[in-house]
């Protein structure tokens, strides 16, 4: 089972092959990106209303490097094993690839999704890559936000109850 979950952890070569498999079956590729440093039920509810935007979910997951520059010293809390391994342990996604750039600009150049998501914090003239999917006929989609669910969030919680606790 867990090669399974080893298996959607793809580099850009085994994914881009994948990527050109998916292709001759003419099935929608959809591709979001993020930290997903704790996955949490708001992640979990946007990834799952992701996938039903076309057939194949990919996501592009921040490195630690690139999550440090995002976020701070502090983050990532949990390693890119971790992260990797749990959104591929996920039904509905079918590749996580990583990238350590600032932004999944290039990624997303050389992906080509039909479909460009992030989560309703995020306009779709803010997304990052809008510009490359709407010029191949694409479609951007910011989906509802969950109120209440982030990792920041979480972050705090734990850091007041430690403060509590001292």
């Amino acid at each position: 089972m867990l090669s399974n979950i080893k298996a959607k952890i793809l580099d850009e070569s085994t994914l881009f092959a994948t990527l050109t498999r998916w292709r001759l079956f003419d099935q929608k590729i959809v591709f979001t990106n993020g930290c997903f440093d704790i996955l949490h039920y708001g992640h979990l509810h946007y990834l799952a209303e992701a996938k039903t935007l076309g057939d194949k979910l990919v996501i592009g997951v921040n490195s630690a490097n690139s999550v440090k520059k995002l976020k701070g010293q502090h983050r990532p809390i949990n390693d890119d094993l971790t992260r990797y391994h749990l959104l591929a342990s996920l039904s509905f996604v079918d590749a996580i690839i990583e990238f350590d750039a600032a932004t999944p600009y290039e990624l997303i150049k050389k992906i080509q999704p039909n479909i460009l998501v992030k989560g309703g914090d995020w306009q779709p003239e803010q997304i990052v890559g809008a510009n490359i999917v709407l010029a191949n006929g694409g479609m951007v989609k910011s989906l509802p936000f969950i109120d209440g669910y982030s990792t920041t969030n979480i972050e705090a919680k734990i850091l007041e109850a430690e403060r509590r606790k001292g």
